[in-house]
């Protein structure tokens, strides 16, 4: 019998190579989808060798739209499990952002998303079995942390528990990864400063993936790793909207990202 595929989108770093890394080892064959085809390459070979597993290597810029269909034509053929875990934020004030910057971290965090989620369900459904875990953010649940990256992960979530309420007892799962600070590459390649965040606010990849897929198989819909996360947002959903925000600003650094 012909092992299940899963397909990661962003995975030549952080969250994505460790789902890559989870997924492998837990017996899935995998499609990588990325811009970079070098480190695609690299990071296919490893797998490969290392846990005997088949790669597909998918080379995409997901916010180009003759890309974004190229990858949902690969996922209408049909995959067990789909993470959407590209996505980008930026530096500096909304107001003096490149727009065309912004517009394709929209297409990135939100378009692809969407239109991805929607070439993948099909076949899931005719399977009676699947699984989509869209990567979010604690920035979709809190105000304050940026502007169109927090807005674009708001819709992730929204987007998300209103598809796992019409998917319910289907035998597929959609589910929103809501993590707060990872020691990823994320901060940096989008040249936000992170001196001064307090230590115990940065989670590992290892610990993110790990609590996602307890939680998957837990049924939950919206995951948010770290307890300290888990307070922070519980907190937020009672305190005034305002005085989130305020803590934001100073806790979460919520000035110098779009």
């Amino acid at each position: 019998m012909s092992r299940p595929v899963a397909l990661i989108t962003g995975p030549t770093a952080g969250l994505g190579m460790g789902f890559a890394r989870r997924y492998a080892a837990d017996g899935h064959d995998l499609v990588l989808v990325a811009r970079d085809v070098e480190r695609l390459e690299r990071l296919a070979a490893e797998l490969r060798d290392e846990l005997g597993v088949e790669v597909e290597v998918l080379p995409a810029d997901l916010a180009v739209a003759a890309d974004r269909a190229k990858v949902a034509d690969r996922l209408a053929a049909g995959v067990r499990i789909l993470v959407n875990n590209a996505g980008f934020g930026t530096s500096g004030e909304f107001w003096t952002a490149d727009f065309a910057t912004l517009q394709a971290q929209l297409d990135v965090n939100v378009t692809a998303v969407m239109q991805l989620t929607h070439a993948a369900l099909p076949p899931m459904l005719a399977a009676g079995a699947g699984t989509v875990v869209n990567v979010a953010s604690v920035a979709g649940l809190l105000p304050g942390r940026g502007s169109t990256y927090s807005a674009s992960k708001a819709w992730v979530i929204a987007f998300s528990e209103g598809l796992a309420n019409g998917l319910d007892g289907t035998g597929v799962g959609v589910h929103a990864l809501c993590p707060g600070f990872v020691r990823t590459e994320f901060h940096e390649r989008a040249g936000i400063d992170m001196l001064g965040t307090p230590s115990f606010l940065w989670l590992e990849v290892a610990d993110v993936v790990r609590d996602c897929l307890a939680d998957v198989a837990k049924g939950r819909v919206v995951i948010v790793p770290g307890l300290q996360y888990k307070v922070l947002t519980t907190a937020g959903r009672v305190v005034p909207r305002g005085l989130v925000r305020a803590a934001t600003k100073v806790v979460g650094r919520g000035r110098g990202r779009t």
